[in-house]
């Protein structure tokens, strides 16, 4: 009989599972959905199918009335209002349920982004940040679609330096309005949307953000971007001439603009995550009955050994992203679950607690973009020719999927997030990084010991992530001990180190994951859970010796390269997996699923 693992999620310090060691019963998995999270899951997905996809054609041409209905039928499900307080006309849910749903509603690129910079970026900066009147105001319309709202932060000349904005707000001299003056770009919803959060200097310098209705006299909303991919959203410039806002419609207080900006973005990343496992899901799904209906030298290209490589790469990239992002949102709800969402200030903790997973969403953006890639990639090759022609799936999807790495902070910008986000807590003494790395450089010093084996089918994979975690380590101190302070200038070093990390992170969560389906329903019915994480090692440990090669190389030279390069082979040594077997059985088991499934 299976034994049933109850889940009580660790809430967790953000970036503690490089050092800390994770019960599998700790983190919350897609088997641990609710039936309340099941449910709406399924109504996004089933108004997906049902009304998004068959407007596919429509939605590309940029026909924005389709677009609209669509927005305005997503908030009669409920749907724009799973992050709107019930006090304003919200459903106030959980963030995997909110998440679930941009995983649903991801079927079609071009209306998840809409959606997405409706109910995420556009909504969350007025429901955390507005006052009361501006809550009762904005938020019933923006919670049944009435409006649209939008996020204009990214000018021109400071697209990833968003501190560096131009556009400039100042005080009328009746003290009633702002006067804006300067140019937004890349602005998603921007033809459309009916409400814009703005972000401008005040006097020059004063970081700030404002409420501005599309009506406002002094706004102009310039042409639509012609995109490599997500064509049917809407891009455009957003321009400010004497453009006067109401004093009642700053939002939060002057100077602190940038505490909406990047507190807002966790949430976007997040989501983001989940939604290229969405994306991701469905590409693979397009390519997986491709490779079955498809004849070459006489059978399906299915049964050749390299395009069951590719099916595998694929279906094991989902599992990992799933693992990765409901394990994040699911700590995010755990930490969450102890705020009185009515009491005064309740927001600003709400934040200060998301803020403090602010490497995993960062985490999740890098990671989820960057699989969705590789999965749109192998389906265009599975495709062929036809993977190069319009009217086939896999060429939209291609063209789609490369914003991701784009959106939400480019993700250069993510990986050192990661790197200096953790080195900035472990320096403030506020995640114990530094004595973690002080122990392994004792432990290289006093020479190899033997280890002990681990128990269970994936004992060595948990060896192999004990590993990955002290390379990891051992490369952060090996490079803070050569540039000390000066650290976060060597970008390409902090690049790396992310890449350790991020693998870290995803290896574990993975793992984690199918130590739970073992526990709970026994080895025979977790086996393609534990074939996927057994995959998924091997490929991940290569990353993480690499990156900490490059990390090494150049911060050491001559007798000391060789001295750690010596050390890096004793820590990262583990025996090579018999990957093609594997993959084989990955494939093999989707292609008798006919789709992902675990």
């Amino acid at each position: 009989m299976a034994t049933i693992v109850e889940t009580k999620v660790k809430v967790a310090k953000g970036g503690s599972f490089l050092i800390e060691a994770t019960q599998p019963d700790e983190v919350f998995t897609p088997e641990d959905f609710t039936q309340e999270q099941i449910s709406t899951a399924k109504t996004a997905t089933e108004f997906a199918t049902n009304e998004v996809l068959p407007a596919a054609a429509d939605i590309e041409e940029k026909n924005f009335k389709v677009t609209k209905a669509l927005i305005r039928k997503a908030g009669e499900l409920g749907l724009l209002a799973v992050d709107i307080p019930e006090a304003y006309g919200g459903l106030e849910l959980d963030k995997v349920t909110s998440a679930l749903v941009a995983e649903s509603l991801s079927k079609n690129a071009s209306f998840s982004v809409a959606f997405s910079a409706h109910s995420g970026i556009g909504t969350l900066p007025l429901v955390w940040y507005g006052t009361d009147e501006q809550k009762k105001k904005y938020l019933p319309k923006l919670a049944t679609g009435e409006w649209v709202a939008a996020y204009a932060l990214s000018e021109a000349t400071s697209g990833s330096d968003a501190m560096n904005i131009r556009t400039k707000a100042t005080l009328s001299t009746d003290g009633k309005e702002y006067i804006l003056n300067g140019e937004k770009m890349w602005i998603s919803n921007c033809g459309f949307a009916d409400l814009y959060t703005v972000f401008a200097k005040i006097d020059g310098d004063k970081f700030s953000a404002f409420l501005i209705e599309r009506s406002t006299p002094g706004l102009t909303v310039g042409k639509e971007e012609h995109k490599l991919g997500i064509r049917g959203s809407s891009t455009c410039p957003l321009i400010f001439n004497d453009c006067r806002v109401p004093v009642e419609n700053l939002l939060g207080e002057i100077g602190k603009g940038h505490h909406i900006a990047f507190n807002i973005l966790n949430i976007g990343r997040f989501k983001l995550g989940a939604a290229a496992v969405g994306g991701a899901r469905t590409s693979f799904h397009h390519g997986l009955r491709y490779a079955k209906e498809r004849k070459a030298f006489g059978k399906p290209i299915s049964e050749f050994g390299l395009i069951q490589e590719k099916l595998a790469d694929c279906a094991t990239g989902i599992y990992v992203g799933e693992s990765l992002s409901y394990r994040t949102i699911g700590m995010i709800d755990a930490s969450l679950a102890g705020v009185d969402h009515h009491a005064p200030g309740a927001s600003r903790e709400i934040q200060k607690r998301i803020e403090e997973y602010a490497v995993e969403c960062s985490i999740l953006k890098v990671w989820g973009s960057e699989m969705l890639d590789m999965v749109v990639d192998h389906v265009v090759q599975i495709y062929g020719g036809f993977g190069y022609v319009e009217e086939y799936p896999a060429t939209p999807a291609y063209r789609d999927a490369r914003i991701n790495r784009i959106f939400e902070g480019t993700n250069e910008i993510n990986r050192l997030i990661i790197t200096g986000w953790l080195m900035k807590r472990a320096v403030a003494g506020q995640l114990p990084l530094l004595p973690a790395i002080k122990r392994i450089m004792e432990e290289v010093m006093e020479g190899p010991t033997p280890s002990e084996d681990v128990e269970g089918p994936l004992g060595a994979e948990r060896k192999m992530l004990e590993s990955a975690k002290k390379l990891s380590l051992f490369a952060a101190g090996s490079a803070s001990q050569k540039h000390m302070t000066d650290l976060p200038d060597q970008q390409e070093i902090m690049g790396a180190l992310a890449d350790t990390i991020i693998e870290v992170f995803a290896l574990e969560s993975c793992l984690l994951r199918a130590e739970k389906l073992v526990s709970r329903n026994g080895e025979a019915s977790a086996k393609n859970a534990i074939a996927m994480t057994k995959y998924y090692a091997a490929k991940a440990m290569q990353v993480v010796e690499v990156s900490a090669r490059k990390v090494i190389a150049a911060v050491a030279e001559g007798d000391m390269l060789r001295t750690q390069v010596a050390i890096l082979r004793r820590l990262g040594k583990y025996e090579p997996v018999n990957t093609v077997t594997l993959s084989r059985q990955i494939a093999k088991q989707v292609l008798a699923a006919g789709r992902y499934t675990i």
